[in-house]
């Protein structure tokens, strides 16, 4: 069975560096695996109706490979920390 990345349980700070991580039949799935770095951190209220703190977090993320900001943001379970280096 394949290990599934899994968020952190606290937010990520401006800085962070991230890999999307979608399933196939997100409508973002062009970007699943790339590796980004956090931007802007975007806040609202979803936490409040799931019960977990990190629902609120939302993120604008860059490229890494090509310095573009990607024109979606991304939840905070969209984004696994990037470990590699």
């Amino acid at each position: 069975m394949e290990d599934i990345p899994q968020p952190p349980t606290e937010p990520y700070s401006i800085g962070d560096r991230v890999w999307v991580y979608v399933s196939s039949g997100d409508p973002d799935s062009q970007y699943h695996g790339r590796v980004c770095e956090v931007v802007d951190i975007l806040s609202d209220d979803l936490d409040i109706e799931t019960g977990r703190a990190t629902d609120a977090y939302s993120y604008i993320v860059e490229d890494m490979e090509t310095k573009e900001e990607l024109p979606v943001s991304f939840r905070h379970q969209d984004l696994v920390p990037d470990n590699r280096g």
